[in-house]
């Protein structure tokens, strides 16, 4: 790794920072009259725009956060085919999901990164992906509670994104690009940071207390 690398790694990381901390969620509030960090759960993530917007609000919440993941994520593995390790793609995706859980522009006081991390982990384990998401739909089905299919999603995709690593390493979304050993610590480490994050959720859980998105109602 040259000085090239360096100084690419450090603007990758910087502007990932950066993107990942566009309040999307906050925008979107803001747009409607509302300060989503006051209502609902005072979260800025796509579930609490849902709650306190509207679903067709929230559906575009949770684009938005997914692009700002998946496009410097995609742009940090277009550059890195001959870097075997994948140092970029990794240090892109989790400086910005750091960037939407803790974004300067909001005082460092964000969402839980669900969206931005599935998007950002997108181009480097596709599969581990989907499989997380099946698990987040079954949760989601049989519990009506997003916080569980969260976490659940969070433990699958961990597990997940190594066995297809092991056993299936060219299973590749983009073409010429394997994911390397450097991917799998954000993608561990985003996974804790995930259940941590819903450490309050996990709280009312065990209470009994968590919200349910119920059919029929407005979320």
């Amino acid at each position: 790794m040259n000085t090239e690398f360096y100084v690419k790694l450090v603007i990758f990381a910087v502007g990932a920072f950066l993107i990942g901390g566009i309040p999307f969620g906050f925008i979107i509030g803001k747009l409607n009259g509302k300060d989503i960090r006051k209502e609902g759960s005072c979260n800025i993530g796509a579930t609490n725009v849902t709650r306190v917007v509207g679903k067709w609000w929230g559906k575009l919440c949770f684009l938005l956060d997914f692009l700002k993941g998946a496009l410097p994520v995609t742009a940090a593995v277009l550059l890195s085919r001959n870097e075997s390790l994948g140092v970029l793609p990794a240090v892109t995706a989790f400086m910005v999901v750091a960037g939407h859980i803790w974004p300067v522009y909001l005082k460092f006081k964000g969402g839980k990164g669900v969206a931005t991390a599935a998007g950002a982990f997108l181009p480097l384990s596709w599969a581990a992906l989907v499989t997380a998401l099946i698990v987040w739909v079954l949760v989601f089905l049989t519990t009506r509670y997003v916080s569980l299919a969260s976490i659940s999603a969070a433990v699958i995709f961990a597990v997940a994104a190594i066995v297809f690593y092991i056993l299936f390493p060219n299973i590749v979304l983009i073409p010429g690009y394997v994911i390397g050993k450097a991917c799998l610590v954000p993608i561990v480490l985003l996974s804790v940071l995930t259940i941590v994050k819903h450490k309050s959720n996990i709280v009312r859980l065990l209470n009994g207390t968590e919200n349910r998105f119920e059919k029929g109602k407005k979320a």
